[in-house]
């Protein structure tokens, strides 16, 4: 266990990052994928084409292709913001598209009637779905979007192949250093993940919970 008590601020570090990255790419992640779930639900077809559109391409591409992408492609056209931001940029916009298909499936959760009720009093299409659809679908879906979260936290993971210090690139340091200790240092990171993940089922239950629709 040397190999944890003696490098345990290292480790912290890393850990803050893995939680940094999480923070960044899940706000992007959460406003892109509203706006992409809203436009799959939108009466307008070019919208409704655009939204599937990026569904289906930021679902079915590998995450790591995106991060290829966003970390050596953009800076050949002069877009570089930095190693951190281009890797969170990545990861954000992929799980926006599961975003927003969680958020799209609580939409259509909705009875229909409470829709048409507010097109009858004269709602345009965005007054009804910020404050009529949007509220009430998301108390639908924050099991899934739980999920999401959950998938994303293991997948910062990722970033450690780009030189950002997050708990997985502290891990690989580690193995090098104390090649016997292999064992201590995987338990140890993967408690580490285990934390996050309880953290955030912990958060999403007391939601479902504080939000949940009688029946």
């Amino acid at each position: 266990m040397n190999a944890l008590t003696e490098n345990f601020d290292l480790l912290l570090k890393g850990f803050v990052e893995t939680i940094k990255l999480l923070l960044a790419s899940g706000a992007l992640a959460m406003v892109v994928g509203i706006f992409v779930a809203v436009a799959r639900v939108a009466p307008v077809p070019i919208l409704r084409g655009v939204g599937t559109t990026y569904v289906t391409l930021f679902r079915n591409t590998p995450l790591l292709v995106l991060i290829l992408i966003t970390y050596y492609g953009l800076p050949e056209i002069g877009i570089d913001f930095g190693f951190f931001i281009m890797v969170t940029l990545a990861m954000g916009l992929y799980t926006a598209a599961f975003v927003a298909e969680a958020i799209r499936a609580g939409v259509n959760g909705i009875q229909t009637g409470q829709v048409e009720a507010a097109r009858s009093i004269g709602m345009p299409f965005n007054l009804t779905m910020t404050q009529v659809v949007l509220p009430q679908a998301f108390r639908f879906v924050v099991p899934p979007l739980a999920s999401v979260f959950i998938a994303l936290t293991k997948n910062t993971s990722l970033a450690a192949a780009f030189g950002i210090a997050e708990a997985t690139f502290r891990m690989r340091g580690l193995l090098n250093e104390y090649a016997t200790e292999r064992i201590a240092i995987f338990f140890g990171i993967a408690l580490g993940y285990v934390i996050i993940v309880e953290v955030i089922s912990f958060g999403a239950h007391l939601f479902e919970r504080r939000w949940a629709v009688k029946r």
